[in-house]
């Protein structure tokens, strides 16, 4: 009995959706477009925040040297560093070590270094820190204590990309949740419109229910049952248009722009966030069908 009167209310929406076919495509379009721009956002930080992940795992201390002293003295300073609690390791970069690991970032062009000898670049100490330690607090009480030490003065560290970083996912967060908002309350109020005119249209009809004797839940089912269907249908599109804009688009400006920094990977949504996206295409519906009935009291039987 209940599966039979579920494909009533399924049957009951479909046939109001029919009879508005323009407008029922404007809620559908609207979710979507809505939908869409969230995921197209989120695309974009969950592979920023990829990055700024895989940017902490390698954060690593800089410490140039203007001169190289005797091995025997580079041997203690790395010891004196290496007992920091902070700290996992110490590495010590000769002068050629860093000239040809400049030459082989070169690639292709490392022609341009031919008659340049290793003289022009420092050599340095890299400090790796500990997994446990690799927050912004940790680096800089490491780079406060080696500025104190006047052995090192010219110290380079990745923490000031990494807040730009987290800045600018901060920003793209933000954006996306105020613009993704005011289409998804675009979204309700079309949805919303769309059943009051429903209504409206059919309100001889709903009159003559509620006469004899159709309960309250049983004369709004539909128009419920219309919205979260509209919705789900949104986020569907949503879903589909943003893994076109993905594929034929996205992923290569994207990639492009995360690759040079070491992504070589660029991920779509996760499953679970997809599902989610659809989830959400109903849940939006369903709103706007409750805001529309929720003034539509005279259509309740008594």
């Amino acid at each position: 009995m209940i599966f039979l009167r579920g494909g009533y209310f399924f049957r009951r929406a479909l046939r109001n959706m029919q009879q508005s076919p323009v407008l029922s495509l404007a809620s559908v379009g609207t979710i979507a477009v809505a939908l869409a721009l969230l995921a197209f956002f989120a695309i974009a930080v969950l592979n920023v925040q990829q990055l700024t992940a895989s940017w902490g795992e390698s954060l690593a201390i800089v410490a140039y040297l203007d001169e190289v002293p005797g091995d025997s003295i580079i041997k203690g300073w790395v010891s004196d560093i290496e007992r920091y609690p902070e700290v996992d390791k110490v590495d010590f970069v000769s002068r050629d070590q860093a000239f040809e690991r400049f030459r082989q970032r070169l690639g292709d062009d490392a022609g341009l270094v031919e008659g340049l000898g290793p003289d022009v670049l420092p050599a340095s100490l890299e400090i790796s820190l500990a997994d446990q330690w690799r927050n912004q607090a940790a680096v800089t009480a490491v780079v406060d204590r080696l500025r104190v030490d006047h052995r090192f003065t010219d110290l380079q560290y990745g923490q000031g990309w990494l807040e730009k970083l987290e800045a600018f996912l901060l920003l793209l967060r933000v954006s996306g949740a105020a613009l993704g908002g005011f289409l998804v309350f675009a979204a309700l109020v079309i949805v919303a419109n769309t059943i009051k005119l429903t209504l409206y249209a059919r309100q001889d009809e709903l009159d003559a229910m509620v006469m004899v004797g159709a309960t309250s839940l049983f004369i709004k089912l539909p128009f419920l049952v219309e919205g979260a269907l509209q919705g789900v249908l949104g986020g569907l599109t949503a879903l589909g248009l943003s893994f076109l804009v993905f594929e034929v688009a996205l992923q290569k400006s994207l990639g492009s722009l995360l690759l040079i920094t070491g992504i070589d990977t660029i991920h779509f949504l996760p499953l679970l966030w997809q599902i989610m996206l659809i989830l959400g295409g109903g849940v939006i519906g369903l709103l706007g069908s409750l805001f529309a009935l929720r003034k539509f009291v005279r259509f309740t039987a008594p």
